[in-house]
């Protein structure tokens, strides 16, 4: 099998070795993505007897007893083994503990998403590949969706399948395998057959990188960025 070399320097100026020295206290303070339109972004994280724990719109998961509605709209009808029937905008949807199902949007323009950066500049977002939940940090340094190893096998995704190279970071040289991701969602946009690179180290986040990015407008201003799927 032939191998490929890549420059994957992690989190634009920041460095990827940034990503890897991210605390557990920092993650519990993320503000995370909000979708511009109407409708709810919306995970499954785990199951309790009559509750479901949420995520919803990115923020930190909540738990929401069965035939509760919350304030964005959505509702838990009902939970059976190990699923649970949300219903979002007057639709149902059957998930099983990590998946995420998001609202479409109600206007006719480009799905877009707002992201608001953390206390030290980075951008972060609840997303979902082929049907997980995963969490997200923007990075345009970065010349793929790059996944850590636990996270890769917790998606289901079979590196005996991709090709195996070397990815230069801020840290030095990393084996890793490149694979296409049948989906990528994050808000209201989903990109199929993207391109990802699978580190055998775990990482705090998932890579947002440009194998996903160079298909949005990005518009910056102050502490907020806008995604929108050109294509």
């Amino acid at each position: 099998m032939t191998g490929f070399m890549i420059k994957q320097s992690g989190c634009g100026r920041s460095g990827f070795n940034r990503v890897l020295e991210v605390t557990t206290s920092a993650m519990c303070c993320l503000l995370l993505a909000v979708p511009v339109a109407h409708g709810a972004d919306v995970g499954l994280a785990g199951l309790f007897s009559g509750k479901a724990l949420l995520t919803i719109n990115g923020g930190q998961p909540r738990i929401v007893p069965v035939g509760v509605r919350t304030d964005e709209g959505v509702k838990v009808v009902s939970i059976e083994g190990e699923t649970a029937t949300i219903e979002v905008d007057g639709k149902k949807r059957v998930l099983r503990v990590g998946q995420n199902v998001a609202s479409q949007s109600s206007g006719n323009g480009p799905a877009s998403v707002v992201l608001t950066a953390d206390a030290a500049g980075h951008f972060l977002t609840t997303g979902n590949v082929n049907g997980t939940t995963i969490r997200f940090i923007v990075d345009t340094g970065a010349s793929m969706i790059s996944l850590g190893a636990s996270d890769a096998r917790r998606i289901g995704i079979d590196t005996n399948k991709g090709q195996q190279g070397i990815a230069n970071t801020a840290n030095g040289q990393t084996v890793v395998t490149r694979v296409k991701l049948d989906s990528v969602r994050v808000g209201e946009i989903v990109m199929n057959n993207v391109d990802a690179l699978v580190h055998q180290q775990d990482m705090p986040f998932a890579l947002l990188g440009m194998s996903f990015l160079n298909r949005m407008e990005m518009q910056r201003s102050g502490d907020t960025m806008t995604l929108k799927k050109r294509y």
